[in-house]
């Protein structure tokens, strides 16, 4: 199995998230082909430079992969094409930075293997699903064709944090993404969701698709209560010299159910939140070097 990471831009959080995911994977390490991180940041992944590889990645790459319509997230398609190319034997498991293996990596691998290919989780069929976004989006494709699939009110929206894809038509089913993706850009689909909707449709259409989520976490929701528990593991590994191979060992005493995975607030909370920090600033902040 391969996995792939892609990391960009200079958010810390972002970058230590992706280390630890790796770390929860490489206990497994004897099963892995390959660990490829796609960044534009290669100097955070020293620590781990035995068992990954870092491709960095250049505007001009970033810029072709990002293909005519200029869409940013089509590059997660051609990370995906990329790694196919180079070892079209071996299933390939995409993974976003907040994610970690808490269940069997054998059954995850073994599935893989057989032909079946894996997304985080369904999130329900585009035509039912309820955000503005998703009903512009539907209103916009239904009863057209992209990629030569007839889109119908049964195909499904994934949640696109994992993306696992069989060796066996692979690039087959990559290249159908690739597809699906371009024509909605093309005809100026809403774009916010268009890379996760084409690799839904093309995988569903190639394969069929197997929730991951039993075996993957995936924090999107929570993202800052898991960051406060990563940075401390990362910070206590830094601080006592800790190998890969010695933070291998500590994730086994590290308890991935004191955090939910899942964590929505309703919309109200925030619009307080925001309110009440506008409203009751700081009384007093001095920096240093202010006059006494």
């Amino acid at each position: 199995m391969n996995l792939l990471y892609l990391v960009f831009g200079s958010n810390i959080k972002n970058h230590f998230q992706a280390n630890f995911s790796i770390l929860s994977f490489l206990k497994h390490r004897a099963g892995l082909t390959s660990i490829t991180i796609v960044t534009d940041k290669p100097a955070f992944y020293q620590h781990l430079a035995e068992h990954v590889t870092v491709l960095p990645i250049d505007e001009t790459t970033l810029r072709d992969w990002q293909g005519e319509y200029n869409f940013f997230w089509r590059v997660k398609i051609k990370a995906l094409e990329y790694v196919a190319r180079q070892q079209p034997d071996t299933p390939i498991l995409y993974l976003d930075t907040d994610t970690f293996l808490h269940g069997s990596f054998t059954a995850l691998h073994d599935t893989l293997r057989g032909g079946t290919a894996f997304m985080h989780e369904p999130e329900g069929a585009l035509a039912t699903l309820g955000s503005k976004t998703e009903k512009l989006m539907w209103s916009q494709t239904q009863g057209h064709t992209y990629g030569g699939v007839a889109l119908t009110a049964q195909h499904v929206m994934w949640n696109a944090g994992v993306v696992g894809i069989p060796a066996q038509r692979g690039l087959e089913a990559i290249t159908l993404a690739l597809r699906i993706c371009d024509e909605l850009s093309r005809q100026q689909v809403t774009p916010r969701l268009i890379e996760q909707f084409a690799l839904s449709v093309a995988l569903a259409e190639t394969f069929g698709l197997r929730a991951a989520r039993p075996y993957i976490g995936h924090y999107w929701s929570n993202k800052e209560e898991w960051n406060e528990h990563i940075a401390a593991f990362l910070l206590e590994s830094h601080l006592t010299e800790r190998t890969v191979t010695q933070d291998v060992a500590a994730l086994a005493g590290f308890d991935f159910r004191v955090v939910p995975v899942v964590k929505k607030l309703k919309n109200t909370r925030h619009r307080l939140e925001k309110l009440v920090r506008r409203l009751f600033p700081p009384r007093q902040e001095t920096y240093v070097g202010d006059a006494d």
